[in-house]
């Protein structure tokens, strides 16, 4: 399957990420709607993975201090390609406006892998909804985007 994936913003696509991040995170992680949603959803930068009949399958956020955070991905299509595709384009865009560490607040199984990707662990285990995760922090420029490459 080949995905792309378009920045959006905020205010006009609302919904659409609402939706997207709910179906996720509230409807099937359970996640509370309170957590979900907070006033970082105005500052940051937003985008949209598409499937290759142009649905809408998930969405990303890149936060004003370079954070990529809710990464949601419809279960159907929550794969390696769809995750490393919407990573890849909010890199490039935490690029384009000039940052120079992205931070992502990984669950624990899944740090070796941003370990091994050039990201480091900053700070110790912290509990966000619920959920131990680590805070891992990688210079944009160090960023190696070869295992993230979207596949075909």
């Amino acid at each position: 399957m080949v995905y792309h994936v378009t920045k959006v913003n905020w205010f006009e696509q609302q919904t659409l990420l609402t939706e997207l991040r709910e179906k996720v995170f509230v409807y099937e992680l359970n996640l509370p709607k309170k957590v979900e949603f907070d006033a970082l959803d105005k500052k940051s930068e937003h985008a949209i993975i598409y499937d290759d009949t142009n649905t809408p399958i998930g969405t990303g956020r890149l936060c004003p201090n370079g954070l990529i955070s809710r990464v949601a991905i419809i279960s159907q299509h929550r794969n390696k390609e769809a995750f490393y595709a919407i990573l890849n384009y909010l890199v490039v865009i935490a690029k384009d406006k000039g940052l120079n560490n992205i931070y992502i607040n990984s669950v624990l199984d899944e740090v070796p892998a941003f370990v091994e990707y050039g990201f480091s662990k900053k700070g110790g285990v912290f509990m966000e909804a619920g959920i131990p995760r680590q805070q891992l922090c990688c210079p944009v420029n160090d960023f190696n985007a070869e295992p993230f490459t979207m596949l075909h």
